[in-house]
């Protein structure tokens, strides 16, 4: 198994561009209230338009943030349950990513697995890794959208 790897400088960077985006916020904030401020039907309606904006930010960093958590956690329980997906002696590139032929390989291994039980969380959390490691972004993260709220029903039932 790969060393684990110290998480404190993406911490910091996760950290420091919240309370960027926080700074970024609150500028908009005053630019919409001097917009408002100013009058007139379309200061007042650029001004509704900019004051959203933040809203929105502010959203999509919880959102984000409370996906990242989540998925850490299912990772550590995977890993205590022994069940992680065992990457590190297949072929990579020098890039680093793995040889498509080997993750191809492994993501029908983990798809008879997911097959035989679909409503497993962990199936479905190592189906979701196995489609990243092959390259399919789009069915990844669907299916870890399914992984995380089996894990959360699963987490609720225990």
């Amino acid at each position: 198994m790969a060393q684990k790897k110290d998480a404190r400088p993406i911490v910091w960077m996760i950290v420091f561009l919240v309370v960027a985006i926080i700074v970024y916020s609150l500028l908009l904030v005053r630019a919409a209230i001097r917009l408002i401020e100013a009058g007139g039907v379309v200061g007042i309606g650029l001004g509704v338009g900019v004051l959203i904006l933040p809203l929105l930010g502010v959203w999509m960093i919880v959102q984000t943030l409370r996906s990242g958590i989540e998925h850490q956690r299912m990772a550590a329980d995977v890993a205590d349950l022994g069940r992680e997906l065992d990457v590190d002696d297949l072929p990579r590139r020098p890039s680093g990513r793995i040889e498509p032929d080997a993750a191809d390989a492994l993501f029908a291994q983990v798809k008879q697995e997911w097959e035989a039980d679909p409503t497993d969380w962990v199936s479905t959390y190592r189906i979701a890794r196995a489609y990243d490691y092959a390259g399919d972004r789009g069915r990844a993260r669907q299916m870890m959208k399914r992984a995380s709220e089996q894990y959360r029903e699963a987490k609720a039932a225990s």
